[in-house]
């Protein structure tokens, strides 16, 4: 299992943080997702040989908010 942050630009609110976490939450293999609305970004653990950086980047710009990274 590994552990990461990202950025994510347009998150503003309650709403938008439970879109991002549910968009990412939906991956197979996604363990825990929080995002964090002051820091504006979203801490994932996951399995990563089911998942990379594309994986949630693609998740967060389906849901609407711009991933940085």
């Amino acid at each position: 299992m590994e552990t990461k942050s990202y950025k994510v630009n347009g998150m503003a609110c309650i709403h938008c943080k439970a879109r991002v976490e549910n968009a990412i939450k939906a991956l197979d293999g996604v363990v825990s997702v929080e995002a964090d609305l002051n820091a504006k970004n979203v801490t994932v653990s996951f399995d990563s040989s089911k998942l990379s950086d594309a994986d949630f980047q693609q998740a967060v710009e389906d849901a609407g908010y711009e991933f940085v990274g």
